[in-house]
């Protein structure tokens, strides 16, 4: 006797078929599940019923919790990091190259809404669910190139000696995406009620540039 039709569906692929685009759907559930709550408050369940299918279909796909966030950073995050800092390499100006990394960092959050938060929530903070896995597949050549140019630019004369070139990533990061990620909170501020995400991208490169493009200040000789 053979096995019943309804049966033999039950093996192997889940009945469900929720179309070729059901992997990507469920990265997009967890990653906007992830940054608007934290991955620890964030259930499996959640997320298949935010991608619209069934939790069995996440457990096809990811087989368990671990995979699942392996393929959030590795797939996703990398994927939005890579096409900010990666075109670093291409420039060894200084001021073009911090320009353009702020205006691709802000444009990297238009077109990824969960990735100030993400950052804020999973990768800064102690404790953070995808800081290790990031970690282990960040494109740190660039931000070596960065530190290059700045330090390259002080032996030239052209930028302030007491800069740490291996600060500026920092400054970068904390001009743009801490306060993309925070809007919201510092807009119960009276004087900061309709700061927009423009006006934030605008503030960071014209405060960023002008740290490069300056006259770097002299030191006053001892007396």
């Amino acid at each position: 006797m053979g096995i019943p039709a309804r049966r033999r569906r039950s093996l192997g692929r889940p009945r469900q078929r929720a179309g070729a685009d059901a992997r990507e759907r469920l990265l997009d559930a967890a990653l906007l599940l992830f940054a608007e709550q934290g991955i620890a408050a964030t259930t499996v369940a959640a997320i298949a019923s935010r991608a619209g299918v069934t939790s069995a279909m996440v457990h096809y796909y990811f087989k368990d919790r671990d995979r699942l966030l392996d393929a959030v950073a590795e797939e996703r995050l990398l994927q939005a990091v890579t096409g900010v800092w990666m075109p670093v390499l291409e420039t060894e100006a200084l001021v073009p190259m911090v320009r353009g990394l702020v205006q691709r960092i802000v444009a990297a959050t238009e077109r990824h809404p969960w990735l100030p938060s993400l950052w804020l929530r999973e990768i800064v903070s102690e404790g953070g669910q995808l800081r290790d896995r990031l970690m282990k597949i960040l494109p740190f050549e660039a931000v070596r190139h960065l530190i290059g140019a700045v330090a390259a630019a002080q032996r030239r004369g052209d930028t302030d000696p007491d800069l740490d070139p291996r600060l500026v990533v920092l400054s970068v990061i904390g001009l743009t995406l801490l306060p993309l990620a925070t809007l919201r909170l510092w807009q119960v501020l009276p004087f900061l009620q309709g700061v927009s995400r423009e006006q934030v991208a605008r503030h960071a490169e014209a405060l960023l540039v002008s740290a490069f493009s300056t006259a770097p200040r002299r030191r006053a000789k001892p007396a």
